[in-house]
């Protein structure tokens, strides 16, 4: 009797508090009405005073556990191990608070479930807090239970509380609900829901966790605009695991950022844009095979941000084009090797793909389209910096953005002189002196070594690419009543490489590059014979629009065949190097569920996610990894490995048809020379009797890797010398 007298008077204390208030406002109200209605007009939140308003089960419920928790533990049980035992939250405990929400909507439940939530996001934290709580989780399930209801439920039960529509809304929204009685009331249980969360997305390193959460907070971004410090620590964060996440991440992480700009704003929109342009760089320093393909996501997803606001995104663009400009000016006025290679690194060059695509996308709208030009003069300035062979891949990308900028925006731009100058370029004309060489991906590098340029392979992939591209440029030009005359000094100038080049494969592709535009400027003369308008006339600009939207011309059936052997070459580089994307990609084969199914498919998505992991927030840091048995085991090569063996000898071997009729002829005398003594070696060896021990030796080197054979076969000649 006396515990329960104890516990009942804080709750009679504050209703009698609460009913002596009201008394003294009535008397107020009878005594000096002139004052009253003073106070309904200045402070009227005074006057609504409601004894309602105190939740009388605000802890109850915490309480109520721990007396229950009390009578279980016996008076004769040591002091030590009533500690732990008091302050545990029970699975009952959490189905109570949800089903007393879920049914009732009681407001001490949810102040309850908050609390509980605080202490599931930081649990593991340091331990002079902890002594501070009452309650503890201690199991997995407890913890899951939790995360689980309040990250799927919480955002619909704010909405309620606040008076919100269930989906949706903008900043405005916000902004008139921060002067209302709810907000007031209930602006803490907001801050705490985003805090703790905020909380302990950081500290989870679950990819499918992190990604659940953030779909989750997605659908509350919206009360971000009540606390820009928040704001500011959710866009960091969603930054961080767009640019160095794996699986899903980078896409949920880039949705719930391009969400955050649609619904504030002005708020938000500078700090995304300049923080996703960082994070863009910092991804971009280096390119192979593996992050050429996430490189490309990543410059999508930041065109694609750039497209929510194109007024501010034009500020940021302009800005960021002049830096990379005023990199260039200084190349070009101190002409120094650190200066020069500012400009030639992939963070530069990068860059220029990014506002490329954006320019090109965007080229339509009044707000981007200026930017094309001073574009256009940086990466022509770029590709004319240094113009030697050994730049030659830098070179030919910078010819694919100028392309790409023409076909957007409908200008012409001189792109023939910079693939032209290549050509007249004496590693090209002459014979390889080199050998054949490994297979060059032009796309992954932006400079070759010396040996590397007298390779026969380097010069194939170099041609190709100028008759690609130079076709590329003619072909956007094929129906200009003008292109006979656009195309005489290209054409002049091919036949002058079919002369001086010493190599048969590329005379014939010259030829068939000529012949193509011969026969297009036929097509172009026959029509142009029968106009009357004068070249400077607006109806110019008409001709041939028919065989334009068909394709019909010579160049452009033509362009269609050589980008077909473009896609079939880079697919075979890519299959004789390391996987594309290898799990910076995996995002591209999954789908992720559109916005009307995501309410359905979270408590599934996230049941499993929870379930299938025993994660505790800073639990890793307190239990130690097992340790490892001594003994070593034979790896188990997974397929990806093989493959990459496998690839790495095919490498040497992708090359094009015609080489392996002319590469004995191509090879040195020296390189001849070597192969004989090997063959002969071989042969002299098959003669010779092997004793059983011998041929046990052959398999093994055989498995080895070729660098590992030349090192063994000097160790053997070493004893059989000693001996």
């Amino acid at each position: 009797m006396e515990e329960q007298d104890e516990t009942s008077r804080p709750v009679s204390k504050s209703k009698k508090v609460a009913k002596e208030h009201k008394e003294q406002l009535q008397r107020l109200q009878e005594k000096d009405p002139e004052f009253f209605k003073f106070l309904q007009e200045h402070d009227k939140e005074l006057l609504e005073f409601d004894d309602d308003d105190i939740d009388d089960d605000v802890e109850t419920d915490m309480e109520d556990a721990e007396m229950q928790e009390d009578e279980d533990v016996g008076p004769d049980m040591e002091d030590e191990e009533e500690k732990p035992s008091k302050n545990v939250i029970t699975t009952e405990m959490v189905d109570s608070w949800c089903n007393s929400i879920r049914e009732n909507g009681q407001l001490g439940a949810v102040r309850s479930l908050m609390k509980a939530f605080r202490i599931a996001c930081h649990y593991g934290d340091d331990a002079g807090e902890e002594s501070s709580v009452k309650f503890h989780i201690m199991s997995s399930s407890v913890f899951n239970k939790i995360m689980l209801f309040v990250l799927s439920e919480m955002d619909g039960i704010l909405r309620k509380l606040l008076k919100l529509p269930s989906s949706g809304g903008k900043k405005e929204t916000i902004t008139d609900l921060m002067h209302t009685k709810q907000w007031k009331k209930y602006n803490h249980l907001v801050k705490s829901y985003l805090g703790n969360s905020l909380h302990v997305l950081n500290q989870m390193t679950d990819t499918e966790m992190i990604s659940f959460t953030l779909r989750r907070l997605k659908f509350s971004s919206l009360f971000l605009a009540a606390f820009p410090s928040l704001l500011r620590k959710y866009v960091k964060a969603a930054l961080h695991f767009w640019g160095t996440g794996g699986g899903a991440l980078p896409v949920v992480a880039f949705l719930f950022l391009r969400d955050l700009c649609i619904r504030l704003g002005s708020d938000c929109l500078d700090d995304c844009f300049k923080g996703i342009y960082k994070a863009y760089i910092l991804n971009c320093h280096f390119i192979n095979a593996v992050k050429l393909q996430h490189i490309q996501f990543l410059s999508n997803c930041v065109v694609e941000l750039l497209g929510v606001d194109l007024p501010s995104a034009y500020q940021h663009a302009f800005v960021f084009i002049r830096q990379l400009a005023m990199i260039l000016r200084d190349a070009f006025n101190v002409k120094t090797k650190e200066a020069f290679r500012k400009v030639y690194e992939w963070k530069f060059i990068n860059c220029l793909e990014l506002w490329t695509g954006a320019v090109c996308a965007y080229c339509s709208e009044a707000d981007m389209k200026p930017l094309a030009y001073p574009l256009t003069q940086i990466i022509s300035g770029v590709a004319r910096l240094v113009p030697t062979a050994r730049y030659f891949p830098l070179r030919l990308r910078c010819v694919r953005m100028l392309n790409r900028i023409a076909a957007s925006t409908g200008t012409f731009i001189p792109v023939s002189m910079l693939l032209l100058d290549m050509l007249e370029m004496k590693e090209l004309n002459r014979p390889p002196s080199g050998g054949v060489g490994k297979a060059v991906d032009l796309r992954t590098v932006l400079k070759v070594s010396k040996p590397t340029l007298k390779t026969r392979a380097f010069q194939e992939a170099c041609v190709y690419s100028v008759v690609e591209e130079l076709a590329e440029h003619l072909a956007q030009w094929s129906y200009s009543v003008a292109f006979f005359e656009l195309s005489f000094i290209p054409s002049v100038r091919l036949r002058d490489f079919c002369k001086s080049t010493k190599v048969e494969r590329f005379r014939k592709e010259m030829r068939q590059l000529i012949r193509q535009v011969d026969a297009n400027s036929e097509f172009t003369n026959e029509r142009r014979m029968s106009i009357t308008f004068q070249p400077n006339n607006p109806s110019a600009s008409f001709f041939l629009e028919d065989e334009k939207k068909a394709g019909s011309s010579p160049l452009s059936r033509y362009v269609a065949i050589l980008r077909q052997r473009a896609r079939q070459r880079n697919d075979s580089l890519m299959e004789s190097s390391v996987l594309v994307g290898e799990k910076a990609s995996v995002f591209g084969s999954k789908k992720l569920p559109a916005s009307d199914e995501e309410d359905d498919s979270a408590d599934e998505q996230g049941a499993t996610v929870f379930s299938s992991s025993s994660w505790l927030p800073g639990s890793a840091s307190k239990d130690k990894p097992p340790k490892e048995e001594k003994k070593k085991k034979k790896r188990r090569m997974t397929q990806q490995e093989v493959v990459a063996l496998e690839e790495d000898i095919v490498e040497d071997l992708v090359l094009s048809s015609d080489e392996e009729d002319g590469s004995m002829s191509d090879a040195p005398a020296d390189e001849d020379g070597s192969a004989s003594d090997v063959f002969s070696s071989d042969k002299d060896d098959d003669l010779k009797p092997v004793s059983p021990r011998e041929q046990t030796k052959k398999r093994k080197l055989k498995n080895l890797p070729k660098k590992n054979v030349k090192s063994h076969a000097k160790q053997s000649k070493k004893r059989k010398r000693a001996n």
